[in-house]
């Protein structure tokens, strides 16, 4: 496990929770339970390169992390380095204003969310020396909770008169980085330890 994942995985979710708190908190009016993280990247957002900065930077540490994680099978890592490109792009093709969307940015915000939903089954190692987390029941039960509230949240998101997307968007969002961030951690500690005891 390569140092630089380790750091990506500790930043990853600070940053992204850092990152729509401090937007959403120089934007007077701002709800974060019924407005989506992109409406604080908008075009017509005031806070627009705040948020499109944390953006940019959580696609950067999904590289990172993709590149130096070998403890994850290459698919998954694969999948992982293909969702912080995806982040680029929702970022680049943001929505133009806060009543309307960009069919572009649908399209890699899907996809994100998507790939997020992946990874942990893609990355799946059979030998009983890796974290239990990347072994089949690890994997196979995330993917499965990541998929299911991945659609659940794609449903709301279509609904423009739905009262609580922000908030589903917020708690799917951080908990799939913060995944990828325990299973970092938890790989490097794994790591640490058998490299002890031998």
């Amino acid at each position: 496990m390569g140092f630089p994942a380790l750091v990506a995985a500790i930043i990853g979710p600070i940053q992204a929770t850092l990152g729509w708190l401090i937007s959403g908190s120089l934007w007077p009016g701002y709800d974060h339970v019924t407005k989506t993280i992109s409406d604080l990247a908008a075009d017509d957002s005031p806070v627009k390169w705040i948020q499109s900065s944390f953006f940019l930077l959580g696609g950067t540490l999904s590289l990172i992390a993709a590149m130096y994680a070998p403890v994850l099978a290459m698919a998954g890592r694969v999948t992982i380095f293909v969702a912080g490109l995806t982040t680029y792009g929702l970022t680049f093709f943001a929505v133009p204003t806060q009543e309307t969307s960009s069919f572009w940015h649908r399209v890699f915000a899907i996809a994100t969310f998507v790939l997020m939903s992946a990874w942990p089954l893609l990355s799946m190692r059979l030998d009983r020396s890796y974290p239990w987390l990347i072994r089949p029941t690890g994997a196979i039960l995330a993917t499965i909770v990541f998929t299911v509230s991945s659609l659940a949240f794609l449903s709301v998101w279509r609904d423009p008169a739905q009262p609580m997307v922000g908030l589903w968007e917020r708690v799917i969002a951080v908990s799939q980085v913060l995944y990828l961030s325990v299973v970092i951690v938890s790989a490097w500690r794994h790591q640490r330890r058998a490299v002890a005891s031998a």
